[in-house]
């Protein structure tokens, strides 16, 4: 039988303050910072893809732990901007920077530190007040003697640049290795604060931000990889079927999928618009395990010329 433990004064004064606070994952493109938060958050919250560059959206997920509540901001990869689109990119990354209690720096452990890193590493060595985390994503992929020169190698990294790592910490998402210990390390480092958000709440984003995004990752699978940047997606509406029974409701969403040019429609349609089906059915399934409701999907695919380049286009498109 275990000990009964006495209550003292001092017991309660020690107990852990409660915490909340963001925290922000940053790296090149495609270092696996989407994937990190699904797993974190224990739902699919940001976009996922094995295409760089496809997390348009500050997305955030929320852990509920009872001493402490972390909100995760997803920026969009940083990198050298071609675009305009870019170049806003680059600014919602640095202003998130600045913003947030504590940022984790992804590295996959199947590639060798290269100048993305490097390039990324000097912008975070200029940001001197947030503590910084390394976190080794991928783990999965490589040996323990390839893990062991990659954490040397960053280690080395911080030392040249007069970067403190707060930890360095090798996950996997992926096999669900040391997931909740990203979560144990970067508690602590948040301020001592009272819930930010409502417990249940796993993301802030608004409900059609988040259905546009699963279009897009559905639309993105499998396409040529000139088409990843040129899609957006806008969900004009949303509205429960009127005179459904009540245990039967329906939602149906509209929504269009845009790209910059008329050939690339082709491509986004498929042959007897067998790809389209394909999204539809796909996306559809995540957007009904988001909302908890039957979905009917109406899906149009539609040209902006050059959204990307245009800043008219790119505001209503919602950049």
């Amino acid at each position: 039988m275990a000990p009964m433990s006495v209550r003292t004064p001092e017991t309660d004064e020690n107990k852990a303050p409660h915490r909340a606070g963001f925290a922000c994952f940053v790296g090149r493109p495609n270092a696996g910072k989407s994937t990190l938060t699904n797993a974190l958050v224990g739902q699919k919250v940001a976009i996922t893809s094995n295409r760089p560059q496809t997390t348009r959206h500050t997305v955030r997920g929320i852990v509920h732990r009872p001493d402490a509540q972390l909100i995760l901001v997803d920026t969009p990869g940083l990198h050298k901007p071609r675009t305009l689109l870019g170049e806003r990119l680059n600014d919602i990354v640095r202003t998130t920077w600045a913003e947030v209690d504590v940022i984790g720096f992804c590295l996959p452990a199947d590639q060798k530190l290269g100048p993305g890193d490097r390039f990324i590493a000097k912008e975070l060595a200029e940001i001197k007040k947030t503590p910084k985390v390394a976190i080794v994503t991928k783990t999965d992929l490589v040996d323990s003697k390839t893990l062991a020169e990659q954490l040397i190698a960053i280690d080395q990294l911080g030392k040249e640049l007069g970067i403190e790592w707060a930890e360095i910490v090798p996950v996997s998402a992926v096999g669900d290795k040391q997931v909740q210990l990203v979560a144990d390390l970067l508690i602590p480092l948040l301020p001592q604060s009272p819930p930010l958000y409502p417990e249940g709440d796993l993301t802030d984003e608004p409900e059609m931000v988040m259905v546009a995004e699963l279009i897009r990752e559905a639309a993105l699978e499998g396409v040529r990889d000139e088409l990843p940047h040129s899609i957006a997606v806008v969900v004009e509406e949303m509205l429960p079927r009127e005179n459904r029974p009540a245990d039967r409701p329906l939602l149906d969403i509209h929504a269009n999928v845009y790209i910059e040019r008329p050939s690339q429609k082709g491509i986004i349609i498929g042959p007897k618009g067998k790809r389209l089906k394909e999204v539809g059915m796909k996306s559809r399934k995540h957007i009904e395990a988001l909302l908890g409701t039957p979905v009917f999907l109406d899906l149009h695919v539609k040209v902006a010329k050059d959204w990307q380049r245009d800043p008219k286009q790119l505001r209503k498109l919602g950049f």
